[in-house]
């Protein structure tokens, strides 16, 4: 009988056979069943607690005066096997096992400590006490759910038992306590989310949340920063036992998890890197047992059994067991041929290098000789089996290659491999693809190499004089152009042509020139009509997704008839009609609010995924998709010039993304201006750059358009969402500065294998559920068709409605025209209708037909205005206020009246404006850097001005962020800046190039005095300056008003001091003062009559004349 698998399967299993258990040999067995199931699950809380109980109700049921009932001789037989140190070492042994199960390693503790404390209860001694005392304190010491609980316990026996030492046993038992509490206060808001899922039964939550809390879990154990990495290891290994032995007992993904992490810390105790013992972890071929039970599905895992197997030594009979294991398994091929292939590649593997090993026996070469062909006869008959006919085998042939390794390198037998390549060819699976042609056509030519200094030599004789050309290679490229299906000719003739260019003789590169003008006509061809049925293929599935949307549309919203209202009740609030706007082609809905949500966003974006319509290529600005290759393996001290004169001849570069970390080498993001010259740049593959042989290849379908993510994700967020599918070379995001309410990213993986892996996550619920990830291939030829009402023109936009009217009466109203889907009636703060409404009709047609019968139509004294919804401007800012709505301020949200009124002075001293912001980062970023501070009232982002303006609840609390915030470092290095509202509004966004290609506008640089007066003087700096022109003053400016005959007004005081000092200089032969033109100066000599307006004017024009 198979042996059951989980820890519930176990412990019903043994149930099942504890039943039967009626005699002292039953017990027995039932205990060696204990022990294989604790084998099998040694993290199992559940099979450990039932393990001890057992064991311990033996020991109570075979002491003398039990009411057991057990006969003498099976009594005196269990009170020498069922022994007190052994129920107790079990205790122990079983709670080692699951102590630092957090949530519920208490459970075992407790039942343990509780007998412990009962057999000290019937005979206290002091040694009794000190072994309890000792158990408590190593349990404080471990973090755990219910540390109060214990430190309770610990308290009272304390009291009962050493009340002379309470004080001083408790403080050392709280200081060494510290770092477990520390600990556990880290883990705690991951358990009470976990808590949560689990009181309303939600498994696919606890399952999300548990893979990431294994996630965190893992990076504490590696962080450098905590000291308690080995308790951070054990933590996380408990951590693994809980998710294993319960709701993720059969993910293949967790299992995986698990491996790698016990498989690294392994490696780094063997090579030194880390100081911990060896005996923390458990044993792999252990793990990778248990792991083959839970999912025998998966290839993967077994294939990692049989190199683990390989690496501890194992011998080639123990391997051949874990192989037949895994072909016995009926599972092996459940989720397709995939596990089916790892499996037999691991196999195949081993026996190659077991074959190939310089020290290997002649019965080793053996085996790999009958082993190789006869998996690959295995393989093809799973395939068959399972998909008939359709099995073309492996898209990869990983099987073949380890075979044509075998033959070539050990066998020495030429032929034989270059007949497996040709069995291959015929296989419309590899003959289509380009891959497989330049893998044969790289085997040809390292053949030919090695073959130069032998007699016997593949490559038959030519006649030129001794020169010995790769015919067998070029042989492969002639086959090649043969297929009419291949998926990428273009790169086959590219290799050929520099191929026979590089070692052919001259007639046969004609040869080649002539076979690859008539392919490129016979390709050009083949395109245009893949073109064609690509175009008609993506209008046949829009023209089905609109059909699909007005069958569910037209099912969810079911005509509802109303009767129109001729009369309406004395109105509440007083009516005016609405005018229209002055300003011409200006939209209604220009200043319509919107919910940002996803489709606005989408529909923003230049670039769309692969699923939506064809654009011309003649249409693109930028094809970055199609046009980089990636370059690996690039030696130490690489420049971006190195790389450009490398490439140089191969096409026109637009940028290099060059990307250099410690200890890999460097890889470099190429982009040209045409794939055409992308794909010249692939010859470049397999080059010695330096000390270095460089790979190339090409970046597309490499890079995913991802969207509908929180608005708070940034770079590093992003990262974390796709790292566990391969390396991200980089992360673009949009500039805001003309459209701030844009949200998607463009994620460059390194390889297309990473890219297809992180196109799975598409679909994924975020935060809860809140958010529904889209990860999609990017595709600069398409883009996305707008749908909806208002792209379909059947929303309406309707001004000058009654402020009175309902969203009933304007459904009635809109009825006559056809069937309404939806009415929505914009209010002011106040829940007060504006007079405006935004009406959706079933289709465009009965839309049209309501503009011609309703529009000018006069309703309640009003005359409307009917026209089709446009979309709104795109915005240059973005507001988010108290509340996280785009609009309203949270005073007059929360009371439902209309703003408050605050002084201008005491809002500019809580302002402060932040500068140096990125016009890549959105408000939702920035306001998750200011809310820890203190209250928002309003955030502004201006990303034209690179900053934002945000307004604090008081004073205090903006002083407070411009020390916090000034000098900030945010992503890129960059550092933020607080000024004031109008320095901000005086900087421009910093200008992003990405290219090479382009000039990069320097600042200009301000020169000293010094070095401006060492040089010429211009002919300008010679003129004598200018005499210095005195103006009146010019009316209309702030302050006193002056200017030319204007007389400043006196007031009765003044008058009255102005005439006894006129009266006083008349005496004294001096003339009045004088207040013209605002001087309020005294001049000299008799006095001068004041003139009058009418001669300033007659003055005027005799001086014209």
């Amino acid at each position: 009988m198979a042996s059951p698998v989980g820890e519930d399967n176990w412990v019903d299993f043994v149930d099942h056979q504890l039943r039967g258990a009626t005699d002292f040999e039953g017990r027995v067995k039932v205990i060696e069943t204990f022990g294989r199931a604790v084998q099998a699950e040694p993290g199992s809380l559940k099979v450990w607690m039932a393990y001890c109980e057992y064991f311990w109700s033996l020991y109570s049921d075979c002491q003398p005066g039990s009411d057991a009932g057990w006969p003498m001789e099976e009594q005196r037989a269990g009170c020498e096997t069922f022994t007190l140190d052994r129920a107790l070492n079990l205790w122990q042994e079983g709670y080692e096992a699951v102590q630092y199960r957090l949530s519920d390693s208490h459970q075992l503790w407790n039942r343990w400590v509780s007998l412990e404390m009962e057999l000290l209860a019937r005979t206290a001694t002091e040694a009794g006490v000190r072994r309890i005392t000792h158990l408590f304190k190593n349990r404080l010491a471990v973090p755990h759910a219910a540390w109060d609980n214990t430190s309770q316990m610990f308290s009272s026996f304390l009291s009962e038992y050493n009340r002379v030492n309470y004080e001083s046993e408790m403080l050392h038992v709280t200081a060494n306590a510290r770092d477990a509490k520390r600990l556990y206060e880290m883990r705690d808001p991951w358990e009470m989310k976990l808590n949560q899922a689990q009181k309303v039964g939600d498994i696919a939550g606890m399952k999300a949340i548990m893979t990431e809390y294994i996630d965190w879990e893992i990076r504490q154990a590696k962080s450098k920063k905590d000291h308690h990495s080995l308790l951070n290891i054990r933590i996380c290994l408990g951590l693994f036992s809980r998710a294993l032995t319960g709701i993720m007992s059969s993910d293949e993904a967790t299992w995986l998890n698990f491996l790698v992490f016990v498989s690294t810390w392994h490696s780094d105790i063997k090579m030194g890197r880390v100081k911990i013992p060896s005996s923390t972890l458990p044993n792999m071929l252990d793990v990778l047992q248990r792991a083959v039970h839970h999912v025998p599905w998966s290839g993967t895992v077994w294939a990692r059994y049989i190199l683990a197997a390989e690496e501890a030594g194992l011998g080639f009979t123990d391997i051949e067991r874990i192989k037949h294991a895994a072909t016995s398994c009926a599972q092996l091929d459940r989720d397709g041929m995939g596990g089916v292939l790892e499996m037999y590649s691991a196999w195949c593997g081993y026996l190659k290098r077991t074959a190939m090993n310089p020290n290997a026996t002649e019965e080793a070469v053996d085996l790999a000789e009958v082993g190789l062909p006869s998996a690959l006869e295995d393989v093809r008959h799973w395939g068959k089996r399972r998909y008939g006919d359709a099995y073309q085998g492996d898209p990869n042939f990983r099987l073949e290659k380890i075979l044509i390794q075998f033959l070539t390198e050990k066998k020495d037998d030429i032929d034989e491999a270059r007949n497996v390549w040709e069995q291959l060819s015929v296989i419309p699976l590899h003959a289509n693809s380009y891959d497989f042609w330049l893998a044969w056509f790289l085997w040809e030519m390292l053949v030919f190499a090695s073959t130069k200094s032998k007699n016997r030599s593949p490559t038959p004789a030519t006649l030129a004089q001794g020169l010995r050309v790769p015919s067998f290679a070029t042989r492969v490229f002639i086959k090649a152009l043969k297929v009419r299906t291949l998926d990428w000719p273009e790169r086959i003739m590219d290799v050929y042509l520099q191929h026979c260019n590089d070692y052919e003789l001259a007639e046969t590169l004609r040869e080649a020139q002539d076979t690859i003008y008539k392919t490129r006509k016979g390709v050009s061809r083949r395109r245009e009509r893949e073109a064609a049925q690509a175009q008609a293929a993506a209008q046949a599935q829009a023209q089905a997704a609109y059909a699909a949307q007005a069958a569910q549309t037209q099912a969810q919203h079911q005509p509802q008839l109303h009767q129109q209202q001729e009369k309406y009740p004395q109105q509440q609030y007083q009516d005016y009609p609405m005018t229209e706007s002055p300003q011409a082609g200006t939209s209604p809905s220009s200043k319509r609010k919107r919910e940002d949500g996803f489709e606005d966003e989408v529909d923003d974006c230049a670039k769309r995924a692969k699923s939506e319509t064809t654009m011309s290529a003649a249409e693109l600005k930028r094809d970055r998709e199609n046009t980089s290759v990636f370059v690996h393996n690039l030696p130490e001290g690489i420049t971006q010039t190195k790389l450009r004169q490398f490439f140089r001849e191969y096409g026109h570069i637009n940028n290099i993304d060059l990307q250099k970390s410690e200890g890999t080498p460097a890889v470099a993001l190429i982009e040209f201006k045409s794939p055409e010259d992308a794909r010249t740049a692939l010859l470049r593959d397999g080059k010695r750059l330096g000390e270095s042989v460089i790979q190339v290849s090409p970046a597309t379908d490499c890079t995913l358009f991802v969207t509908n993510y929180p608005p708070e994700a940034d770079e590093q967020s992003i990262r974390d969402l796709f790292k566990q599918c391969g390396d991200i070379h980089s992360i673009r995001f949009p500039s805001l500065k003309y459209n701030t309410k844009r949200r998607f990213c463009y994620v460059s993986f390194r390889d297309r294998s990473a890219a297809a892996a992180a196109t799975q996550l598409d679909g994924k619920p975020l935060e809860g559920g809140k958010y529904k990830l889209q990860a999609k291939l990017s595709d600069p030829g398409h883009r996305q068709v707008r749908q909806g009402a208002q792209a379909e023109e059947r929303e309406l936009h309707v001004n000058n409605l009654p402020r009175a009217a309902s969203e009933e009466d304007v459904e009635g109203l809109f009825q006559k025209a056809g069937n309404v889907v939806s009415v929505r009636l914009t209010r002011n703060m106040a829940g007060v209708s504006t007079g405006t409404a935004f009406v959706v009709m079933e289709t465009k047609e009965q839309a049209a037909k309501a503009i011609e019968i309703l529009d000018k139509v006069i309703f309640g004294n009003h005359p409307l205005k009917v026209e089709v919804s446009k979309p709104p401007t795109r915005k240059t800012t973005a507001t988010s206020r108290a509340d996280g709505e785009a609009e309203g301020s949270p005073e007059s949200s929360a009371s439902g009246s209309g703003p408050s009124h605050v002084s201008g002075p005491e809002i500019a001293a809580r302002t402060i404006a932040i500068l140096g912001i990125p016009d890549t980062m959105n408000d939702a970023r920035v306001r998750s850097i200011v809310a820890p501070i203190g209250a928002i009232n309003k955030l502004v982002l201006h990303p034209q001005h690179g900053g934002a303006v945000v307004e604090f609840a008081d004073a205090a609390t903006a002083g407070k962020a411009s020390l916090v915030i000034n000098s900030t470092e945010i992503e890129g290095g960059k550092k933020l800046r607080v000024g004031s509202v109008g320095q901000l509004f005086k900087e421009k966004a910093e200008k992003r190039i990405d290219r090479i290609d382009l000039p990069h506008q320097q600042p200009p640089k301000k020169q000293d005095d010094s070095k401006a007066s060492k040089k010429g003087k211009t002919a300008a700096q010679l003129m004598p300056p200018p005499p210095p022109i005195r103006r009146p003053p010019v009316l209309g400016k702030a302050g006193a008003k002056k200017g030319l005959g204007f007389v400043v007004p006196v007031s009765k005081v003044q008058k009255e001091q102005n005439a006894a000092a006129t009266a006083a200089a008349a005496k004294d032969g001096l003339g009045p003062e004088q207040h013209v033109n605002g001087t309020g100066q005294s001049s000299p000599g008799p006095p001068v009559a004041q003139k009058s307006n009418a001669d300033f004017k007659k003055m005027f024009l005799e001086g014209k004349k």
